[in-house]
């Protein structure tokens, strides 16, 4: 991959995601996705798709509401797209729950309890 493919597709994940998280916060009224942010957006070299990482504040059946929320907004988040990028294909939308932030408060959770059993104060 050259340079100049990989800067574009930095230049389209993070306009997608400013754009997105904006629609979201604004136009979109589901209720099902109020507490859901943009964690980040990776798009596939030939710009044909692009996978969103979401986070959701709730539990299991809330992330599970939320992500139907958003395949069920997803036509209108891409005519949202559609008005503000200037690409000639328009990548497709993949919605999924970014378990990133989950796996750091679990490894700081292991931390923390490796901490107590070698300091016992």
């Amino acid at each position: 991959m050259t340079n100049s493919v990989g800067h574009r597709r930095e230049r389209v994940a993070a306009a997608i995601k400013q754009h997105l998280s904006a629609a979201l916060r604004t136009r979109v009224k589901d209720p099902r996705v109020e507490l859901t942010s943009i964690t980040r957006v990776d798009v596939t070299s030939d710009l044909s798709h692009a996978t969103i990482f979401v986070n959701v504040l709730g539990e299991a059946d809330e992330r599970a509401a939320a992500l139907e929320g958003l395949e069920s907004a997803r036509g209108f988040l891409r005519s949202v797209l559609a008005k503000v990028l200037r690409i000639r294909t328009l990548p497709e939308l993949h919605f999924t729950y970014d378990r990133g932030i989950e796996h750091a408060a679990r490894i700081n959770e292991i931390l923390d309890q490796i901490k107590k059993t070698e300091d016992p104060r």
